[in-house]
């Protein structure tokens, strides 16, 4: 099924109104806060203890278990003893693994306005999205990866001789996870269902700044009723991400995030040679042709970079319009940007949270003031609002240039950058000048210039006439600096299976 979630999220309020929306759980209970290792709660092994916060107002929530090194040591080896050939994990009938992550679905059904409300106040997203959008995508995806869960099969392979040859897919082994802030749910099922479904066992680092969702999906994991060790969950900081990818003893790490971080990880993999996915930052051409329909096309654009406040790996944060209606879709982008309802996520109708902390609301500052500073036409917002929690103005720049910061840089939020052009050998020159390579758009009726565009635009993926379209049956991924591998689909399962190859020589049969 193809979702743009922000459509999901509308339509789902248009259609049904606010009966189709629990009511939220504006101060849940903190339930788990521990690490989860071997299907028990434990604390740190030095005692470390972290702080997560509310953004919407900056006060703490919980005091969570810090993971160190040593406890990476611990989760590592319940996962390699639960990896082992006679476990139970490993003897288990296929079909009764995506019996289980069917099961996983139900519990998480189950919780889900709790789940949307925990989301929702750790992260600062809107519970309306967090609700429809982000913990309904997470059961859609467990439910396709455990129809997968049986049908991930090898091949006969016709050879030369007297031999039967074949192929076994089978799972990688122990699996690091590292898991980012901005969508911190629903990517933990991206790769862990995948994951489960091959049959590999699990340790994951969910976001410091967003530990508490991935905290209560473990124990939703041991109710269950998957094994012991099979997945283990340890929040803390980059010192237990570079453990994980340090250690001898972990087949794979699949990693969202930073573009900086990610380097760093390819780097540390390099020792052990050990697999990696890599998912990062991108700075995605939004692509718009003068022959739209202006103001469908200017909403597109708007939610294309505004939704989640901006704080998504493909935010059409350029967006380049054509000269001939470039000043009025500027005009009409301004007036939605001031529309839009900034404030109290728990609010049905907020369309837009905080920024997840204080790191991300100053950097997000600091680019639309070097906006302004080389010579961008700052045309809505350009600063906080208020004076509680991390909330900045719905901003757009026009007149901006390729060398400005503000249009090479990731600035992960709430910051469109609208760029004229006039050709579309111009449109893709420039829009392929950048590190990045995530996914772009394009906007237009005219069937010839689409498919030019979508054969000369470099990135993983190119949506057409709309935006954020994700499928659990598509593959999704970067090419250049935005990552390296696919999840999602039939592709997400590569990440989590090695083939091999057996090869019997046949006896001949005696005259």
């Amino acid at each position: 099924m193809f979702r743009n979630i922000s459509k999901v999220v509308k339509s789902q309020s248009a259609k049904f109104g606010t009966a189709a929306l629990p009511a939220p759980h504006t101060n849940p209970e903190i339930l788990y806060t521990g690490l989860f290792i071997n299907n028990e709660w434990v604390k740190s092994s030095d005692g470390k203890t972290f702080q997560t916060e509310n953004p919407a107002t900056g006060k703490v929530i919980a005091e969570v278990q810090q993971a160190g090194k040593a406890d990476v040591d611990k989760a590592v080896k319940a996962a390699r003893e639960a990896f082992k050939l006679g476990s139970p994990w490993r003897t288990m009938d296929a079909s009764d693994r995506g019996v289980l992550i069917n099961r996983l679905a139900d519990l998480i059904e189950r919780d889900k306005a709790y789940l949307a409300s925990l989301e929702t106040l750790d992260n600062g997203k809107p519970y309306s999205a967090a609700y429809h959008g982000d913990v309904s995508a997470v059961i859609k995806n467990l439910r396709y990866y455990a129809g997968w869960a049986d049908k991930n099969h090898g091949k006969v392979v016709p050879t030369d001789g007297k031999y039967f040859a074949y192929t076994r897919h089978e799972p990688v082994g122990v699996c690091g996870q590292i898991i980012p802030w901005n969508f911190p749910l629903l990517m933990a099922a991206w790769k862990l269902a995948p994951a489960l479904a091959t049959g590999n066992t699990v340790v994951m680092k969910p976001a410091e700044q967003t530990p508490l969702t991935a905290l209560y999906l473990a124990q939703l994991l041991k109710e269950a009723g998957f094994p012991p060790g099979v997945v283990n969950m340890l929040p803390g900081f980059g010192d237990a991400g570079a453990a994980l990818v340090d250690h001898r003893h972990v087949d794979k790490i699949a990693f969202t995030g930073s573009t900086e971080v990610g380097k760093l990880i390819q780097r540390g993999a390099a020792g052990t040679l050990k697999r990696i996915t890599l998912e990062l930052g991108g700075k995605s051409p939004n692509i718009i042709l003068g022959d739209v329909d202006l103001e469908k096309a200017v909403e597109a654009a708007h939610t294309a970079l505004f939704y989640n406040m901006g704080q998504c790996c493909t935010a059409g944060s350029r967006t380049f319009v054509e000269d001939k209606i470039y000043d009025k879709f500027v005009e009409l982008s301004a007036a939605r940007a001031k529309r839009r309802v900034v404030g109290d996520p728990f609010r049905p109708d907020v369309e837009s949270g905080p920024q997840i902390d204080r790191e991300q609301h100053t950097k997000i500052l600091q680019l639309i003031e070097s906006g302004k500073r080389q010579g961008a036409r700052l045309v809505a917002g350009g600063a906080a609002l208020g004076d509680v929690g991390y909330f900045v103005q719905p901003t757009v720049f026009a007149d901006v240039k390729d060398d400005m910061d503000i249009a090479r840089t990731e600035i992960f939020g709430p910051v469109q950058q609208i760029i004229r052009f006039s050709s579309l050998e111009e449109a893709v020159s420039r829009a392929n000048d950048t590190d990045y390579g995530l996914a772009a758009a394009i906007f237009s009726n005219d069937l010839d210039k689409v498919n030019y565009l979508v054969q000369a635009i470099r990135a993983g993926t190119v949506w057409v006439n709309d935006y954020n379209v994700f499928g659990n049956q598509v593959p999704f991924g970067g090419c250049k600096q935005s990552g390296v591998g696919r999840e999602n689909g039939q592709y997400g399962l590569h990440n989590y299976t090695e083939v091999k190859a057996v090869v019997v020589r046949l006896t001949e049969k005696n005259s």
